[in-house]
C-alpha cells in the first residue's frame, strides 16, 4: 500500500497504474472522495486511462484507506496532500481528471499550483448559481449534528457520541451515511479513533461539525475553493462536462466554460449509453493534445 505520510500525521493512500505522462485523479463528494467512488461513474478512469497515461487514483484525507486528525477541513491542507502525492510518485507536472466536488479540489490544485497541471477534465463541477443555495450543500450535514444531540438523553455517558459510533460502524461512508459524521471511514477502521474523538465531548463535537462544514462550503463563493473572477484566469486548457444536479447545475459548468481563456464544453448527454465510447475518447484526445511535446 502506497501512502504520503503529513506533517500532522495524516497518512494520504494512493495509487498508480499504468505508464507514461501522469494523470492524478480526484474523485467526486466533498468528504467520501475516495478511489472506490469512480466505481459508479459513467466511465472508470483507472481502467479506461491507464492504457495511455500514468494515472494516480487516490483517497482524499478523511475518506477511504487515508485517514488524518478530527480537526477541521482545509483546503490548504489537501492540496498539500495533492501535491505531496505527485511528488511521492515523482510527477512534475500532471494532467487533472475530476468529477463532482473533485473539481473544487482541482480549481485550488489549479490555483495554488499552476505550473503542476498540464491540463484539467472537469466532469460535472460542483457548486453554486442562481438555480441552487447554500443549504443544498449544508444539509449534508444535517444528520450529523442532529444525531448526537439527539441521542445524548439517552447516552448521557458519551453525550451522544456512542451513537455516532454506532453509525459509523454500520457505514464508513458519509455521503452514504451522514450520521456518521465526516470523521466516519476512521471510526469504522480504527476503534482508537474513538477515543480521541469522545474526548471532545458532544458540544465541542458539534461545534468541529460546522467548522468543518464551513470550511467546505465558504459562503459568497460559487466555486468554493477559489475567488469566483479566478476561473477567467485559469491557467491550463480544460474541458468541462456539464452537470444536471443541484450540486452539479448545467448553468455552472457552461459559465466555467465560457469565463475560462482556453476551455471546451461538451453537450450534455455525454454519459447517456450511446454517447460513453465517443465521451471517453474525447477525454483521451485532450489529455493527449496536452501532453508535453
Amino acid at each position: 500500500m502506497s501512502e504520503a505520510v503529513r506533517p500532522d500525521g495524516a497518512r494520504i493512500h494512493y495509487e498508480v497504474h499504468g505508464e507514461g505522462f501522469p494523470v492524478l485523479l480526484l474523485a467526486p463528494d466533498p468528504v467520501g472522495s475516495r478511489i472506490e467512488s469512480w466505481e459508479e461513474n459513467f466511465f472508470h478512469p483507472v481502467r479506461e486511462l491507464s492504457r495511455h497515461f500514468k494515472v494516480i487514483a487516490m483517497d482524499q484525507r478523511h475518506a477511504g484507506r487515508s485517514s488524518a486528525p478530527a480537526a477541521p477541513f482545509s483546503y490548504e491542507q489537501t492540496v498539500a496532500d495533492q501535491l505531496a502525492v505527485l511528488d511521492e510518485v515523482g510527477a512534475e507536472q500532471a494532467h487533472v481528471v475530476a468529477a463532482g466536488f473533485g473539481c473544487v479540489h482541482a480549481w485550488r490544485l489549479a490555483h495554488e499550483a499552476p505550473g503542476r497541471v498540464r491540463s484539467v477534465v472537469a466532469q460535472e463541477p460542483a457548486g453554486r448559481d442562481a438555480t441552487n443555495t447554500l443549504g443544498d450543500f449544508f444539509g449534508l450535514f444535517d444528520p450529523a449534528m442532529r444525531l448526537p444531540r439527539a441521542a445524548g438523553f439517552d447516552d448521557p455517558e458519551t453525550e451522544g457520541l456512542g451513537a455516532v459510533f454506532e453509525a459509523a460502524a454500520r457505514d464508513g461512508v458519509f455521503e452514504r451515511n451522514p450520521e456518521a459524521g465526516p470523521f466516519a471511514q476512521r471510526l469504522h477502521d480504527d476503534g482508537e479513533f474513538q477515543k480521541e474523538l469522545l474526548a471532545f465531548r458532544r458540544e465541542k463535537y458539534v461545534t468541529l461539525l460546522v467548522r468543518f462544514r464551513d470550511a467546505i462550503f465558504p459562503e459568497g463563493r460559487a466555486h468554493f475553493s477559489v475567488p469566483d473572477e479566478w476561473i477567467s484566469e485559469f491557467p491550463a486548457p480544460l474541458l468541462v462536462l456539464p452537470g444536471d444536479s443541484p450540486q452539479r447545475p448545467e448553468a455552472l459548468a457552461a459559465r466555467i466554460a465560457l469565463e475560462a481563456p482556453e476551455a471546451t464544453l461538451l453537450e450534455p448527454g455525454f454519459a447517456a449509453p450511446e454517447r460513453r465510447a465517443k465521451t471517453v475518447a474525447s477525454i483521451v484526445e485532450f489529455l493527449l493534445k496536452n501532453n508535453p511535446s
